[in-house]
C-alpha cells in the first residue's frame, strides 16, 4: 500500500482524500457504504500497472475527506458535483468509472447527468433504479419491504448510530463485509447487527485482520453519519431529479455482480436486470456477468477477476 499516493483536494468548499497510482488514462473508482478508498486497493495496483491513473476518493462523509454536518449536504447534486470538480483537478475531460454499493447509485447519477464526462463504467451489484413519478422511495421501500429493511432503518438521524456504537465498530463492519445472506436485508429493532447466523466469526481469506483494523480506525474516527446521510437523502434526491425522469443512461456500461448479492436477490432485481427492464433504461449496457459464489462485496471477495474484468472492457475503449 506503501506504493499508493495520498493527498487531499480542493473540491466544492471541502476537502476530498484521493489515493491514487499509476500514468494513464484515469480510471475512477467510487465506494460503497460502510467502505473507503481501500476497497479498491487490488484494482489500484491491478490498473495501474497496466498503463491507467487509478483514482479513488473517499467519498464525501467518509474516511479522511470531510464531512459536512448538514444532511442535506449528501444530495446526489452534491456528491455528482464533488466528482465532477475532482475530474476538473485532475485535468481530465473524461474517466473511466468503475463503482460498487453506494458508488454504483453515484455513479449511475453522475452517467445521467454528464454522460460526456464518463467513457465507459464498469457498475458491480446495483443496477440502475428507474425513477417512480409516483412513489418516493422510502414509501415504496416500506411498502415491498416492511419497516424493518435497511434503508427505512436508516431514516432516523442518530438511531442506528447508536446501535452502532453499542455493538461496536469493528463488529459491525465484520458483520455487513462478510455477510451473505440473501437480500432484502433487514435490521429488527434490538437486534440490529446481532446474531446473525450466516456471518462468521472468523474472517474470510479476503479480509484480513489488518484490512479490518484499516476500515474501523477510520470510522471509529469519522463515525458512520456521513455514509448514513446518503440513504437520508433518497426522497430528496427524488425530488431533485423529477427533470430526468425516464431519461435513458446512454454510456457503454459493463454489470457485475455477485449470485449471491444482497441486491441481486432481492425481489424484482433479477428481472429488472435480465428480462429487458436494464436494457431499455440503459441502452448502451453491453455486458451482464454473474461471478458464481460470490457475495456483494466482490471487488474485495474476487478482487483477481474483477480486475480482469474491469480490464477487458475498458481496453475497448
Amino acid at each position: 500500500m506503501e506504493e499508493i499516493n495520498h493527498r487531499m483536494v480542493r473540491v466544492g468548499g471541502i476537502n476530498i482524500h484521493i489515493a491514487e497510482k499509476g500514468e494513464g488514462p484515469v480510471v475512477l473508482f467510487l465506494h460503497g457504504f460502510p467502505e473507503l478508498w481501500y476497497s479498491w486497493r487490488h484494482q489500484i495496483t491491478a490498473l495501474s500497472s497496466l498503463g491507467y491513473r487509478a483514482v479513488a476518493p473517499d467519498l464525501r462523509g467518509y474516511g479522511d475527506s470531510d464531512a459536512p454536518t448538514p444532511i442535506t449536504s449528501y444530495t446526489c447534486l452534491h456528491i455528482v458535483g464533488d466528482l465532477v470538480g475532482l475530474m476538473d483537478a485532475l485535468g481530465v475531460e473524461q474517466v473511466f468509472l468503475v463503482a460498487q454499493d453506494w458508488g454504483s447509485w453515484i455513479a449511475w447519477y453522475l452517467c445521467l447527468f454528464r454522460p460526456e464526462r464518463v467513457k465507459a463504467f464498469v457498475c458491480l451489484s446495483v443496477p440502475f433504479s428507474p425513477r417512480n413519478p409516483k412513489m418516493k422511495p422510502i414509501e415504496s421501500m416500506r411498502a415491498a419491504f416492511g419497516d424493518d429493511y435497511y434503508m427505512c432503518r436508516f431514516q432516523e438521524p442518530g438511531e442506528i448510530e447508536a446501535q452502532i456504537a453499542q455493538v461496536g465498530v469493528s463488529e459491525v463492519l465484520r458483520k455487513i463485509l462478510t455477510s451473505r445472506k440473501p437480500g432484502p436485508p433487514c435490521l429488527p429493532k434490538g437486534k440490529e447487527f446481532r446474531d446473525d447466523p450466516d456471518t462468521s466469526s472468523t474472517l474470510p481469506s479476503w479480509l484480513s485482520e489488518e484490512d479490518l483494523n484499516y476500515y474501523a480506525s477510520k470510522f471509529n474516527q469519522k463515525g458512520f453519519t456521513g455514509g448514513l446521510n446518503y440513504y437520508r437523502n433518497l426522497d430528496l434526491n427524488w425530488g431533485l431529479t423529477a427533470a430526468w425522469n425516464g431519461v435513458q443512461v446512454r454510456v457503454p456500461v459493463k454489470f457485475i455482480v455477485g449470485e449471491l448479492d444482497m441486491v441481486y436477490t432481492t425481489p424484482g432485481a433479477k428481472e429488472y436486470v435480465h428480462n429487458g427492464g436494464f436494457n431499455k433504461d440503459v441502452p448502451f449496457l453491453e455486458k451482464v456477468v454473474v461471478i458464481q459464489g460470490a457475495a456483494h462485496f466482490i471487488s474485495q471477495e474476487r478482487a483477481e477477476e474483477i480486475n480482469a474484468h474491469i480490464y477487458d472492457f475498458i481496453k475497448k475503449f
